[in-house]
């Protein structure tokens, strides 16, 4: 018995669990075995990204602090790593005050070590500081308020030894992304945990797709509206040698280069401190390209836009259809279907008068191809309002949701018309070649 648990982030839409429950069932019909299912999406691959608190976090704060004896010495790099960390937070957000000692620590929530080094009467460390929202709020400036982007889908993807991976396993740079802090950056990332339906869905072969109605479908399973490619190459210089790491920030269904930067760890340790510094750097990437209005949401991923007739065309060509034979065939079943009403362009079928309905059409999708092909000669019907893919099966049966001006009858009649057989059910089609 084939068992799925597909979880969701916290206020996603329940789209992605539908589109990976019947694109799995639609295999099984063709005769793969369960065992071979589960296995494509089981093991330790998810990595749940940390929660988001609000709190305000300054990381990388070096400190080189002497005391009577270790305690000590740890102590006193403590409250220098919340002075320096207090003032590197004003200047990043343009706020003002000077505070004495006990009453930035009384704004610290917590310190994070990163890296440490004791000595008898020495302290050297990395630290990370984070302040109280609320107690530290109104010594922050208003850019601490500012606005952020609509939800970004991320897929982090890591190239090492010229292979591609995004959650087909457990990686480092996944990791990185997944314990990054966002709180406090303009982004409002969507962060897969990268377990089950993800490493189906989200893969490397995802970024290289073009189909908006692929993007489409997926997008909403997420609840994001755009999507964001940070990618890391990991190059290793020899065998506990520097690791050589090129951070280029993505973003977009066509893959656009936003830009680049080249960190060196010096060994195989300090990998997971450099990719974390990597994501930072991307999160500014990201942030300058929101700032120049290059992030906004990308109008041909609205799938209830007008398409363009040019492509139409081309989807029917490649159907094995031409233009012209699909008009006459149109305007032939528009003659016999009741309530349709004469007028409009010659050629055209005319526009059924009534109120528009939801139907849902299933039809099948060997491949990704045949769903550009499907909701492009059904929107093309007259009378068709919107239609966009609700659930994504490739390989096996996909579902649409279609709003056409008219009885169900003459939604089929006109499907009929450009080659398909139709059977009709309780509001609803499933259409075939």
């Amino acid at each position: 018995m084939l068992s799925l648990q597909l979880p969701m982030r916290a206020g996603g839409s329940r789209k992605r669990v539908a589109l990976l429950a019947f694109g799995l069932l639609s295999a099984l019909a063709l005769g793969l075995g369960g065992k071979a299912l589960v296995a494509q999406i089981e093991g330790e691959r998810g990595i749940a990204p940390v929660a988001t608190t609000g709190e305000f976090e300054v990381s990388d704060i070096q400190v080189d602090e002497k005391g009577d004896n270790a305690e000590d010495a740890r102590a006193n790099g403590w409250k220098a790593a919340e002075r320096k960390a207090y003032e590197k937070l004003l200047a990043q957000n343009g706020g003002t005050g000077s505070l004495g000692d006990d009453a930035i620590e009384a704004m610290v929530s917590a310190i994070e070590v990163q890296k440490e080094e004791l000595a008898p009467h020495r302290y050297i460390a990395t630290l990370t500081v984070v302040f109280d929202r609320e107690r530290a709020g109104a010594y922050i400036g208003a850019s601490a308020g500012r606005a952020h982007s609509a939800p970004l889908l991320v897929i982090p993807v890591m190239e090492s030894g010229g292979a591609q991976s995004v959650f087909e396993t457990r990686t480092a740079w996944q990791r990185a992304w997944a314990e990054f802090h966002a709180d406090q950056s303009v982004i409002d990332y969507v962060r897969p945990n990268g377990g089950n339906a993800d490493s189906l869905l989200l893969t490397a072969g995802q970024i290289d797709r073009r189909s908006r109605t692929w993007w489409r479908s997926v997008l909403d399973g997420f609840n994001a509206s755009g999507v964001l490619i940070p990618v890391a190459r990991i190059e290793r210089q020899w065998p506990g040698g520097p690791v050589q790491v090129t951070f280029t920030a993505r973003y977009g269904p066509d893959n656009k280069y936003l830009g680049s930067a080249t960190l060196t760890a010096k060994d195989e340790a300090a990998l997971p401190q450099t990719l974390a510094e990597g994501v930072r750097r991307l999160d500014a990437f990201y942030a300058q390209a929101l700032g120049a209005g290059l992030l906004a949401p990308d109008a041909s991923l609205n799938v209830g836009t007008a398409i363009d007739p040019a492509l139409i065309d081309a989807v029917l060509d490649r159907a094995g259809l031409t233009a012209q034979k699909v008009k006459a065939a149109t305007a032939s079943a528009a003659a016999t279907t009741p309530g349709a009403i004469a007028g409009g362009v010659p050629g055209e079928a005319a526009v059924p008068q009534a109120a528009p309905v939801t139907y849902t059409v299933q039809f099948a999708t060997p491949d990704a191809d045949a769903v550009d092909a499907g909701t492009a000669i059904v929107r093309s019907i007259a009378g068709v309002k919107s239609a966009g893919t609700t659930s994504l099966a490739i390989g096996g049966t996909s579902v649409m949701r279609v709003t056409y001006a008219g009885p169900i009858d003459g939604l089929a009649d006109a499907l009929r018309a450009r080659g398909f057989k139709v059977t009709v059910g309780s509001g609803a089609l499933s259409i075939r070649r």
